[in-house]
């Protein structure tokens, strides 16, 4: 009977109208009180209430919704179901993955006594036993040396009372000399996995909303056709907010925790920047949270901006745009709970949100994206998605094989690509420009890598610090600076990033005007900025550097 009632829901999750939201309601309202009979039901149940508070009919439904979600963990049925949930992301359920430094150190700072290691695994315990000395006093490496005990037993003697080994072990690697890329390299090889218990406030997709967001009632049905990319990119977000430090947090936050409990993790979120949090709203509900990268963490030349997509706060999706110019690499994701809606739309608002915030008109999509090593792409035909909404390949490999699919489709309106063509479809990039009469390409930065690395083989020998070092001031000198005298942390890195560039990879430079030369200090002083915009602005607005760089394009 349960199943039956929650088969309905499913039908009816998605038809709008006064009939349809009361009998939605009912439903709900049954479904709260049964007792559902397996994991599957119980997780099928979470899905619908995750969808309906994301697309809600009105103000009844959206509370009998939220009174469903609140109280999810306390269900008998999901008690029961624990261990079969396991990694589902649901309030009251553990996740168990592999997770990245950053995110470790995240989830040890917030929930240190909920974290823990899996202590299964017999190559994580040798590779901790390694590594522990070398996190140690001096005086505590030697006895272990010398009483080589097991790795855990080791760690539980060592840590403190309440501190459990996971937040032990990331504080520890935390305090090692150097920087975040040398203790990220050294955490990454031992390849832990984790457990993070649940908790009150631990993440959890049931929780998982931003209050601040903008809303709007689903008032008719979801628009799935397959829209004009073309038109979409010239309609305009409705607005654009700067959120405060405080708000920025909040919302990186939210976009860490969509990860974890979808077993997940993305630089742009594990890096986020506080100070470059920015919420679009796109109008009836859709919302773009904009999350830039700390310095640190940012790419030389292309400026990296996460997303998380939001209807009504709920997170429904997330991408990472890379730009150059007006040139944008895209991945684009939605979460597998909100499939069945917009998922088409949401893409083409996501594009327009970057060339309008952005101002990138050219848009290519990565290999992995398309499904080179991706699985779920594969499974997804994500590569045909993306055709059809207008997307093309341009290597000749590509094409024929293209071709041949086309002419099979012709022939036989039932053909549908085997997983083995669409990976060899996936083996290249797909392009859309703005401009039909552009012709779409990537940026050869590779290219720029390359002719530093020779230029530093030639003159530096072994001593490429000294070289570099010397890199920089040279640059100082070519682009009339007198001294960094003013410039934050992230100015200078960016300036330590960047001088080979000047040098080695800009070679007439010095043949510029000054006043070019002045405007490319400016660019690379903005890339190490509170946030990239500035950076973006200027390296547009700087053309025959980007020429200098790519050549013509």
């Amino acid at each position: 009977m349960t199943i039956r009632i929650l088969s309905a829901l499913e039908r009816s999750k998605d038809q709008y109208g006064a009939a349809c939201a009361e009998a939605k309601l009912d439903l709900l309202r049954r479904l709260a009180r049964a007792d559902l009979g397996s994991a599957r039901a119980v997780r099928r149940l979470h899905e619908l209430l995750c969808f309906l508070r994301a697309y809600p009919d009105d103000a009844r439904l959206l509370a009998q919704v939220e009174r469903m979600l609140a109280a999810f963990y306390l269900r008998a049925d999901l008690k029961r179901a624990r261990e079969a949930l396991t990694d589902t992301g649901i309030a009251g359920t553990a996740i168990r993955y592999r997770f990245f430094w950053s995110t470790l150190r995240w989830l040890a700072r917030r929930w240190p006594e909920r974290v823990e290691i899996d202590r299964s695994e017999s190559e994580v315990a040798a590779k901790l036993s390694a590594a522990l000395p070398l996190l140690l006093s001096w005086a505590e490496a030697a006895a272990l040396k010398q009483l080589d005990p097991p790795a855990f037993a080791a760690i539980d003697r060592l840590r403190a009372r309440g501190e459990s080994d996971a937040a032990f072990l990331a504080r520890r690697i935390a305090a090692m000399p150097g920087d975040g890329f040398t203790r990220e390299a050294f955490h990454d090889a031992i390849e832990p996995s984790y457990e993070l218990k649940p908790g009150a406030d631990t993440p959890a997709r049931t929780r998982a909303r931003h209050a601040a967001a903008p809303f709007a009632w689903q008032r008719g049905p979801l628009r799935r056709a397959r829209p004009d990319l073309r038109e979409e990119l010239g309609r305009r977000f409705r607005a654009v907010r700067q959120l405060s430090p405080r708000e920025g947090e909040q919302v990186i936050e939210l976009a860490r925790g969509a990860m974890v409990t979808r077993s997940r993790d993305l630089d742009a979120f594990a890096y986020g920047n506080a100070r470059d949090v920015r919420l679009v709203d796109d109008g009836g509900g859709l919302a773009f949270a904009l999350i830039g990268v700390i310095p640190e963490r940012r790419q030389l030349i292309p400026s990296t901006c996460g997303y998380l997509i939001l209807h009504n706060g709920v997170p429904i999706g997330y991408g990472e745009a890379f730009v150059i110019g007006r040139s944008a690499t895209m991945t684009f994701n939605i979460f597998e709970s909100f499939r069945g809606g917009e998922a088409a739309r949401t893409f083409a608002r996501t594009l327009a949100m970057v060339r309008q915030v952005f101002g990138a008109e050219s848009f290519s999509l990565d290999p992995y994206q398309l499904g080179q090593g991706n699985d779920e792409a594969i499974a997804s035909g994500a590569w045909w998605f993306y055709y059809k909404l207008g997307f093309r390949p341009l290597a000749a490999g590509a094409r024929r094989l293209l071709r041949r699919e086309l002419a099979r489709m012709r022939a036989d309106p039932g053909h549908r690509s085997s997983a083995a063509t669409l990976r060899a479809l996936a083996e290249s990039h797909l392009f859309f420009d703005f401009d039909r009469s552009r012709t779409p390409g990537l940026p050869p930065l590779a290219e720029v890598g390359l002719r530093i690395g020779d230029a530093l083989a030639a003159r530096a020998g072994g001593e490429r610090e000294r070289v570099l070092a010397e890199c920089s001031r040279e640059a100082m000198r070519l682009t009339g600076l007198r001294s960094l005298r003013g410039f934050n942390a992230g100015e200078r890195l960016a300036w330590q990033r960047w001088g080979p560039v000047v040098v080695f990879a800009l070679p007439r430079v010095a043949g510029w005007r000054l006043a070019e030369r002045r405007a490319l200090a400016r660019v690379i002083r903005a890339k190490g900025g509170s946030d990239e915009s500035e950076f973006l602005v200027r390296f547009a607005a700087h053309p025959k550097l980007e020429r200098a760089l790519f050549g013509a394009r």
